[in-house]
């Protein structure tokens, strides 16, 4: 919500070592574990690339950074989803600034490597870059370059070419493991540069494989982990090494597998996805134990979970659910489910959580695999627009309670307590003595109960199927918290006063209670409070967000240090932004987003994100007298919080326009289906063995289109025979992934199209498809002399190996050919995607003859192509491409989230591949869905220029074609953003 006037009135107002990876570094290094206890004390500062040297080490309760506890609090996000390297800056501020504090990164082995001993790490690849990013942020860096990375990418993250290599993936193969010591040795190569222990970067945390549960008992597979992890600390990386174990199975804990002498390195993670309708599990303390008991498999390393779902992927047609798209996965996985199953998670002594997805992004090009389309939004707390949702609610709430109230990083469990219609978990930290309770409602109705607590019985409410945390006995610094009704967000000390947040649900009547020896001064800096002093406590009633954020002053009394109350409901709560700088902290009250604050001298300079007129009001270290904001001073007043607070509301973001589409130039292609197109220069197709996991068909030769190097997109065929006057039917038999398609002409006549089915939810998780195609032909068709077979398959990416089966390597194009009537003798050549883009990479392009020519680029010449309006409706079996430009004026200083929207009757069968500015932005199925808006990420997209939009539109014949109507929208817009630079375009 804004923040209106009224709320800025006048009243606005340990040290043990833990042993420890690092030192001089290497396979050498020190124990990671903890032999003796680390007492609960002050959280790591921020990290960065500082140029000192740094330990990590853990015990069972937490991860110890130069000695001192740190709970990990991580959100996933994949660059390569994000190809505009300057909005890798603007996510990762976003996950800084509400509350996370580490990113976790899948890095592709596909994206980096478009051919054998080749990997590219430029451009919108940069791996570099992000890392530098992350660390200029102030996040940590958990990085997981696989080689396996599965993450819904085509193949896994196995490249196109591996497909055709000789060898069994994920295993101890000595072919497959020769490409992945390649692989590594590229990746690790940077990686190295930026290791936490070295001081020159944020990785903290390092994964190899991923969620590995073939071959376990299997020397094929525990000498291939043993293999990875040699060669990791073989390059260089001396963080922590991990595992992803696919659920509770134990697999893979310390002592498992031959690490090479080294142990007490070795840290043990688990994988979690559960269903919004299932009861959140124990995976810890108060789960059934053991070796699938979650945290309980490995006793003497911190509970990890390297994901646990912050969403879920959707396939093509939507069936999980129900056609509603991404939408739909937020709303079934919103805040309720986040602080009912993350709280269950913190109370059974996780400690490192990481959320899959916080930013999911766009499978862009040929990037997705079979099982998703596009969009890779996940139902993530930041959307794929980047626009921060309600789901970052409690996210920003735990994230920041986590790094800021140190209890948190010890707690053992407690004695048990109940409360009538809820599930309660009781912990306490053994060093500072406060006690923490998490109440579950797994209930369709509200409750409201009394909770036994250390301090007495509390009245607590939780909404239907929600959680709360309570805390008794907790530090503010120099005052004590007897209880609170409110949840804790965050402790600081800001300038000469301690800062204490508390937290809940808008128009919740929250009620603290201070222990108070001697009576203090209070100040209620807003009306909405109410307090009393009562035999040694101070008593405050605050009902939650009716003027914004409410202060209460405590001051005098046991303590010479001021003691501030905040408290805020969830809208209040995520515009209060701490940020640690070399001269204090500072917290900033109303703008949308912090990015970044730096003292210089007396003055405070912010810059952040404004999206409705809103209030500022700054906590600083002593000394601060003024405020600049993005850029610009802000005239302050000093308010009676010890805050300076903008004497005007800083303004809203302006309008953004968004021009109309128009100008569309139309030509038609697929000349391949004719009978004189000439393909000498194509590939013949004469091999007869394939490292496929398809058969071979017998007496026939491959077809496979991965075989002949054509990895990505569409795929060409032309076969050649005499004679089809006694044939009365082709079969082609295809193999591809989710809704791939094959259409064919003879001669140049269409004889059809074919797609493989939309999957429903039981084959939602299917990755390959086969299937036959079988065409009469028409009397005309019949008859001696030379004839030319032409067929088109989509090929939908590879499927993923899951299961280490090789699944990745099922074929992808056509696989068999066989006529009824007749047996002519076919040459077959194939033809599929050019070299590729040096710029944008491999998945950028297919086989089409516009792609192969060049009609996808800026710089193409279409003067001469055929002057159209939308909407279409057309009638033709093959492809039509579309070409405009469009000139987009957003204003300096805005940052705005933009879409491209495809709509059109659901009965029309077409599909279209969209280029902006020569990049392939995605797929759209017109009559399968559920997608019909596409994010063009600024950079690729020229907020600020000229840009030329293309439609590859694949039409099926068996309805009429678009595009129908075909727009821009606005998906979100800020004042403020990051600096963009422009994503390179080569125009040809």
């Amino acid at each position: 919500m804004a923040l209106s006037r009224r709320t800025f009135s006048a009243l606005a107002g340990s040290a043990a070592l833990g042993f420890a990876l690092g030192g001089s570094g290497g396979p050498g290094a020190s124990s990671a574990y903890a032999a003796r206890s680390v007492p609960t004390g002050p959280a790591p500062a921020p990290p960065g690339a500082d140029g000192r040297r740094h330990t990590i080490g853990y015990d069972h309760h937490s991860l110890l950074v130069d000695g001192r506890r740190l709970v990990l609090w991580s959100g996933e996000m994949h660059p390569f989803r994000l190809p505009s390297p300057s909005l890798w800056r603007d996510v990762l501020q976003k996950m800084r600034a509400h509350g996370y504090n580490a990113v976790s990164v899948y890095v592709a082995w596909n994206y980096h490597s478009p051919a054998p001993g080749k990997y590219d790490f430029t451009g919108v690849r940069d791996l570099d870059l992000f890392l530098r990013m992350a660390a200029e942020t102030g996040l940590y860096v958990i990085l997981r370059p696989g080689p396996y990375i599965n993450a819904e990418v085509d193949g896994g993250g196995f490249p196109g070419w591996l497909t055709a290599t000789r060898g069994s993936a994920r295993t101890d193969d000595p072919t497959y493991l020769r490409y992945v010591d390649e692989w590594l040795t590229a990746v690790n190569r940077i990686a190295r540069r930026h290791l936490f222990t070295r001081g020159t970067g944020t990785v903290l945390l390092y994964q190899i494989e991923n969620e590995y549960d073939s071959h376990v008992d299997e020397p094929a597979g525990r000498n291939y982990m043993s293999h990875l992890y040699r060669k990791v600390r073989a390059d260089g990386i001396d963080v922590p090494l991990f595992h992803n174990d696919k659920g509770r199975n134990g697999y893979w804990i310390p002592g498992s597998f031959d690490t090479g002498g080294e142990k007490q390195r070795w840290l043990y993670g688990f994988d979690g996805y559960p269903s919004p309708s299932q009861v959140p599990p124990d995976w810890g303390y108060f789960g059934v134990g053991g070796l699938q008991g979650g945290a309980t498999a490995s006793p003497r390393t911190p509970g990890f979970v390297p994901e646990f779902g912050g969403g879920w992927f959707d396939p093509w047609g939507g069936a999980w659910f129900g056609g509603k798209g991404y939408a739909e996965s937020r709303r079934t996985r919103d805040a309720a489910y986040e602080r009912r199953f993350y709280l269950t998670n913190l109370a059974n002594g996780i400690t490192l959580h990481n959320v899959y997805m916080t930013f999911g992004g766009t499978s862009w090009g040929w990037l997705p695999a079979p099982v998703v389309y596009t969009s890779y939004d996940y139902g993530a707390a930041l959307d794929e627009g980047r626009n921060v949702t309600e789901k970052i609610v409690p996210m920003h709430q735990l994230g920041h309670l986590l790094q800021r109230v140190p209890d948190f990083a010890r707690l053992d469990r407690a004695a048990d307590v109940r409360a009538a219609g809820l599930k309660v978990y009781h912990l306490t930290n053994p060093d500072t003595g406060a006690h923490v309770y998490v109440a579950r409602n797994d209930g369709a109705e509200e409750v409201t109960s009394a909770l036994p607590t250390d301090a007495g019985e509390v009245q607590v409410t939780v909404p239907a199927r929600d959680a709360r945390m309570l805390t008794t006995g907790l530090s503010l610094g120099h005052r004590r918290l007897k209880y609170s009704t409110a949840q804790p967000m965050m402790r600081l000390t800001a300038g000469r006063q301690d800062i204490a947040v508390f937290t809940g649900r808008h128009g919740e009547m929250a009620h603290l209670v201070l222990e108070c020896p001697s009576e203090p001064y209070v100040t209620r800096l807003d009306a909405e409070a109410g307090w009393t002093y009562d035999r040694g406590e101070l008593h405050v009633t605050v009902p939650l967000g009716l003027g914004g954020l409410t202060r209460v002053l405590v001051e005098r009394g046991e303590s010479d240090t001021p003691l501030l109350l905040l408290f805020a409901d969830e809208a209040a709560s995520v515009r209060l932004f701490p940020y640690d700088t070399p001269s204090g902290t500072v917290l900033v009250y109303g703008p949308a987003l912090l990015r970044h604050a730096e003292l210089r001298g007396s003055t405070v300079h912010l810059t952040g994100d404004v999206i409705q007129e809103t209030g500022l009001e700054v906590w600083g270290p002593r000394g601060t007298g003024s405020v600049v904001w993005n850029g610009r001073p802000v005239t302050t007043r000093v308010a009676m919080a010890g805050s300076l607070v903008a004497e005007a509301l800083l303004p809203g973001v302006a309008e953004v326009r968004l021009p109309g589409l128009s100008g569309w130039r139309m030509r038609t292609e697929n000349p391949e289906a004719g009978p004189v197109f000439d393909d000498s220069r194509w590939k013949a197709a004469d091999r007869t063995s394939s490292f496929s996991t398809t058969p071979v068909p017998k007496d026939g030769p491959v077809l496979f289109a991965d075989d002949y190097g054509f990895h990505y997109g569409d795929v060409w065929y032309r076969g050649t025979f005499s004679d089809s006057t006694g044939i009365e039917e082709v079969s082609l038999a295809y193999s591809t992934g989710t809704q791939g398609l094959l259409m064919a002409w003879l001669d140049g006549e269409p004889l059809g199209t074919h797609r493989m089915p939309v999957p429903d939810k039981a084959g939602a998780r299917q990755g390959s498809w086969a299937d036959t195609a079988v065409f009469p032909l028409r009397e005309e068709l019949r008859g001696p002399g030379r004839h030319v077979l032409s067929v088109l398959v989509r090929r939908m990416q590879h499927d993923q190996d899951g299961k280490a089966l090789d699944t990745h390597k099922a074929a992808r194009g056509l696989a068999d050919v066989t006529f009824k009537g007749g047996a002519p003798e076919v040459s077959w050549r194939l033809q599929g995607e050019a070299a590729p883009d040096p710029v944008r990479g491999p998945q950028n392009n297919g086989g089409l003859y516009g792609e192969r020519e060049g009609w996808h680029l800026p710089g193409f010449a279409d003067r001469d192509w055929e002057a159209v309006d939308f909407p279409r409706a057309e009638r033709r079996q093959g492809v039509t491409w579309y070409r405009t430009s469009f000139t987009l004026a957003v204003p300096d200083g805005i940052d705005a989230s933009v879409g491209l929207v495809l709509e059109d009757d659901p009965d029309r069968a077409y599909r279209v591949q969209m280029f902006l500015n020569g990049w392939n932005m995605g797929q759209y199925i017109n009559n399968v869905g559920p997608q019909h808006t596409f994010v063009l990420p600024n950079g690729i997209l020229r907020t600020r220029g000229r840009n030329t939009l293309a439609l590859a539109v694949l039409s099926e014949f068996t309805s009429e074609s678009g595009p129908g109507n075909v727009r821009l929208t606005l998906l979100g817009s800020a004042a403020g953003g990051v600096p963009v630079t422009p994503v390179a375009s080569p125009g040809r």
